[in-house]
């Protein structure tokens, strides 16, 4: 028997298909320093299994996305989640890094799915408002998923090898696959033939690109994204390498980190009851210019601490919190014709842009924690200057059509 687009459990599903993706990026980061002496691998080559994985999630949502709007969310929700689950288990069964590597791409195609198509099925049962503040939920809720995922990956890794960390994605996605295919119900209304013709895919995201709110918000929610992602990159390596954190220790760090986020996502899901959605991003945006500030400044002048690490990523996480929820509804709501490409468009920035962030982190590192602060710094200072432009362009109407009007 399929949900009810407007029950909890269907709410409850998406989150869950949703919270694959930061499960698998966040598991197996204890194991990150083990991959690198399992495989003789530098510090750039491991932490381009989670660069990599980045940009098979970007460019998988360009594909996802249209093809959810032509075929519907539930086939496209179900080969994603198949697909997952067998790159799994390649994953595990990894014999080099290039290997592993080259498994995480395909990994990340199938995790897109939860991602772009259950943002599609929240813009399909909701207005601009209500989607802003079920995502809000829903992202209180999956912070969940990096909040225990480190402590479980640290304790696996520890206890049974770094492998055991995609054997445990495997069972996930085992699971979600057969409520899945049980559940979810097909909430597109009518499917858009068109949507994957090159012509109509260059022209649909071509509008999208052109549209200045759209901009504002996929720009917005991309670089404050790409901050918590420079730490997530560089977290393992700054904490485990140069503070001699166990992996368990680590789970616990990282997931003072994913409160703050928790707390930011959770403060913004009420407060919209008060404020426009325009006026929480900019809030969001102005922590996150003062937490990235803070962090290089502590990382120049104070002594190097786990405190002096973890107190200014809190903060900013608490910023991402107020941004994301609020930018990918503002970014979507305007296109409930062509939700699918809005949210693959939205996530493509958001993901592409991370990717680079981390790979610079990898780059830069010199066994210190300043690099991965001053690219926080960077992309907050960003995100910043786009949350401006969005409340500067706000309008009293926060219907979807008066944004689209922009």
């Amino acid at each position: 028997m399929r949900l009810s687009p407007h029950s909890f459990a269907l709410a409850a599903l998406l989150t869950a298909l949703v919270a694959i993706a930061p499960l698998s990026t966040d598991m197996y980061l204890p194991a990150m320093p083990a991959l690198a002496a399992y495989f003789g691998a530098s510090t750039t080559e491991v932490q381009l299994t989670l660069s990599v994985y980045l940009v098979g999630f970007a460019c998988a949502q360009l594909i996802l996305g249209p093809l959810s709007d032509r075929f519907g969310r539930r086939p496209v929700m179900i080969g994603g989640i198949f697909l997952f689950t067998v790159a799994s288990v390649a994953c595990a069964m990894a014999t080099s890094i290039t290997v592993l590597i080259l498994a995480r791409f395909v990994q990340a195609i199938g995790a897109c799915a939860g991602a772009a198509v259950g943002r599609a099925v929240v813009r399909d049962i909701h207005d601009t408002k209500d989607a802003a503040r079920l995502l809000a939920h829903m992202g209180t809720a999956m912070a969940t998923a990096p909040l225990v995922a480190p402590l479980i990956g640290g304790q696996l890794t520890t206890r049974f090898g770094w492998q055991t960390n995609f054997i445990a994605l495997m069972f996930i996605g085992i699971v979600l696959l057969g409520f899945t295919v049980l559940r979810l119900p097909e909430t597109i209304r009518h499917a858009n033939p068109s949507a994957l013709s090159p012509q109509r895919m260059i022209t649909n995201y071509w509008t999208l690109l052109k549209n200045a709110s759209f901009q504002r918000f996929a720009l917005t929610n991309a670089f404050s994204f790409a901050g918590l992602f420079a730490f997530i990159s560089g977290s393992s390596f700054v904490l485990i390498t140069r503070f001699a954190m166990t992996p368990e220790t680590f789970g616990f760090a990282f997931g003072v980190v994913v409160m703050g986020y928790m707390m930011g996502a959770q403060a913004a899901a009420r407060l919209l009851k008060f404020m426009t959605y325009e006026r929480l991003i900019g809030i969001g945006g102005r922590i996150g210019l003062i937490a990235g500030g803070a962090g290089v400044l502590m990382a120049a002048f104070f002594p190097s601490t786990i405190a002096s690490v973890i107190a200014p990523i809190f903060f900013y996480a608490v910023s991402v919190g107020f941004i994301m929820p609020n930018s990918m509804a503002g970014a979507i709501g305007p296109f409930p014709h062509m939700a699918g490409t809005a949210s693959a468009l939205l996530g493509f920035t958001q993901m592409a842009l991370s990717a680079f962030m981390g790979l610079m982190v990898g780059i830069l590192f010199d066994g210190t924690q300043m690099p991965m602060m001053a690219v926080i710094c960077t992309t907050g200072t960003l995100a910043w200057l786009f949350s401006r432009h969005i409340e500067r362009h706000a309008v009293p109407d926060q219907s979807a059509s008066s944004i689209s009007k922009d």
